[in-house]
């Protein structure tokens, strides 16, 4: 069976010895009397219940998976699903980062995001009914009007009520331009809804009371494409003035999608036939609100494949400790047994240090855009808001696709040190990898984040933003450049950075001349990004337990940072320069294919 330890250490680590984020906090009012001890007990707790509630359903839940009933409409979640959720609620863990004014706890949003990653190596599955709503919530507390706040936030803030984003259509996904549910306006200024909508997570299920459905519709006089989108709400039972629940809306599940993976949770067709709705925002102006749920989304997504990254490592290395295979290349290291465990062999660490990388430094980054979020929403600084609005659009689309393309690697090395045992359901491995899947699929393809950061968040300003990002790294360069401790992790840093900016400035020009061109280098040239940041993040942990070293902290914890450190400029950095390369082979290889592809 397998086993998860919440990785509070390290979580601790990045927020309050290299990103300092309670710094950040006293500059903003609403946080300003957060503290880390503040921060560390919740997160225990937290830990606690991912690791004692949560994990032990994740393999039952994926074996039985969730059941629809033809008749009525509605979908069983596997057992122990509902009871935990209840848990959940009644421990106040749904209100956390909420806002005080609707029930919340008001805690940074950083708490959020690493119960999330705790919640999300227990059982993905399970912590996608209540980890959609967050993103309901927050469209609706940014576009919603005072009514549609008061009706609904209080319920969702609580956990009573979850939510979902209903945009996929079977003849659409990405491009929802393309869309054709319609929304009929009424008199009392309601409006009727009728359409279909595929591949909706948790789209229907016994957990909560009600759900809140933020449906994407088109109005009769609206323009064609994504101009002509309108956003609603669309609750699965209609609410009372009062606040109880009245019939049921005209909107119910109709099917449930086979899926490779998370099979606990219920990825729903769902049929709208004149289901009541109420309008959010402007009408054609729907993207402004489902964009705020849609990133909420892809940061989401990335912390589920952090999650993932985390819990197969675990795994893999307990049984690379355990697992004797073989001797050693270099002499027997365990005389006293017939063969050595196999975590002796190079290839075997190997796999394992990178998914401790990827893990580790997908922590950092993760917490570090909590934290600009945060600083978006609530810091005094007007300039602070906009830098902090701006690096987070950069950093979004990096977060989804790089992390969870690392997960799909990660998860997949760490089955493969498992060897034939790895294929077997009762380890849990190949749960893991099938769960991973998914991630680079969903909330927007990793070829759609690789597009969207090179035509939209590099090249659509100029590559402003990524300048932005290149003081921080120059800031440290100047700041290390000297310190020969450093020098292996600054001098490669220092170096993509160089190399980062005359690549961008190619491929902007060659897709001034042909678009392709743009398309082409995309996902070779996130992860180059993604890179970069990770370099960052690994260059800055290594910079702290240096410090913790030199002033006389034995604590191997910063020790095995530093080897983890070297592990990733040595092993994995060195992607980027063959990602360059492919990336300035250009597009002429891959659209003048017409006979290869006939």
């Amino acid at each position: 069976m397998p086993v998860y330890n919440p990785p509070l250490r390290d979580m601790q680590f990045v927020m309050h010895e290299v990103l300092n984020v309670c710094d950040d906090f006293r500059a903003m009012p609403v946080h300003a009397e957060v503290d880390a001890d503040t921060i560390n007990a919740v997160l225990e707790e937290a830990g606690k219940f991912a690791s004692q509630v949560v994990f032990p359903l994740n393999i039952s839940g994926d074996t039985e998976g969730c059941q629809l009933d033809q008749a009525t409409h509605e979908v069983k979640t596997p057992t122990g699903f509902k009871a935990a959720y209840k848990q959940y609620v009644e421990a106040g863990w749904a209100a956390l980062s909420c806002d005080p004014a609707f029930g919340g706890q008001g805690l940074p949003l950083v708490v959020n995001q690493c119960l999330y990653e705790m919640l999300n190596s227990a059982n993905q599955a399970w912590t996608m009914y209540p980890g959609l709503t967050h993103g309901a919530y927050a469209s609706l507390h940014t576009h919603g009007t005072d009514e549609q706040k008061a009706t609904y936030l209080h319920k969702m803030s609580s956990g009573e009520w979850t939510g979902t984003m209903c945009l996929t259509e079977p003849h659409c996904g990405t491009d929802l331009g393309l869309m054709r549910t319609k929304a009929e306006p009424q008199p009392d200024g309601t409006y009727k809804i009728t359409g279909n909508k595929i591949f909706i997570s948790a789209g229907e299920h016994d957990m909560a009371e009600n759900i809140v459905h933020l449906v994407l519709a088109r109005l009769p006089d609206a323009p064609p494409g994504i101009k002509g989108v309108s956003l609603f709400i669309v609750p699965k039972y209609h609410v009372n003035k009062d606040g109880t629940l009245g019939e049921r809306n005209g909107i119910y599940c109709a099917g449930l999608e086979h899926k490779m993976g998370i099979h606990g949770n219920a990825t729903a067709q769902i049929v709208l036939e004149g289901a009541i709705g109420t309008m959010v925002g402007q009408p054609n102006k729907g993207m402004q609100g489902m964009f705020v749920m849609m990133n909420a989304a892809r940061l989401g997504v990335g912390n589920q494949s952090l999650g993932l990254t985390e819990v197969a490592y675990q795994n893999a290395l307990a049984y690379a400790k355990d697992r004797i295979q073989m001797r050693s290349l270099s002499g027997a290291k365990s005389k006293n047994q017939p063969a050595d465990p196999i975590i002796v062999h190079p290839d075997v660490r190997k796999m394992l240090l990178t998914a401790k990388a990827y893990a580790e430094g997908g922590r950092a980054l993760a917490v570090f855009c909590s934290v600009l979020l945060e600083k978006v929403h609530h810091h005094p600084d007007e300039k602070v808001r906009k830098d902090s609005d701006d690096m987070l659009s950069l950093l979004t689309p990096i977060v989804k696709a790089f992390l969870t393309d690392n997960a799909w690697t990660a998860t997949t090395l760490c089955q493969q040190v498992f060897g034939g045992h790895g294929y077997i359901k009762e380890w849990g491995m190949e749960q893991y990898v099938r769960d991973a899947r998914i991630n680079m699929i969903y909330e927007g393809t990793n070829t759609i984040q690789s597009l969207d950061l090179l035509g939209r968040k590099v090249l659509g300003n100029n590559g402003a933003t990524l300048k932005k990002f290149g003081k921080l790294v120059t800031a440290l360069v100047m700041e290390e450049g000297v310190n020969e401790k450093m020098a292996e992790f600054i001098n490669p840093l220092a170096v993509l950075g160089e190399q980062i900016n005359k690549f961008t400035m190619e491929l902007g020009f060659k897709g001034l001349q042909n678009p392709d061109e743009v398309g082409a280098a995309a996902v070779d040239y996130l992860r180059v990004a993604g890179h970069l940041v990770f370099g960052y993040f690994w260059a800055r942990m290594a910079q702290t337990a240096l410090r913790e070293i030199a002033n006389g902290n034995t604590d191997p914890f910063y020790a095995a940072k530093l080897q983890t450190a070297r592990f990733y400029f040595a092993k994995l950095f060195p992607e980027t320069a063959t990602l360059m390369r492919t990336a300035r082979a250009g597009s002429k290889v891959l659209m003048d294919t017409e006979l290869a592809l006939a």
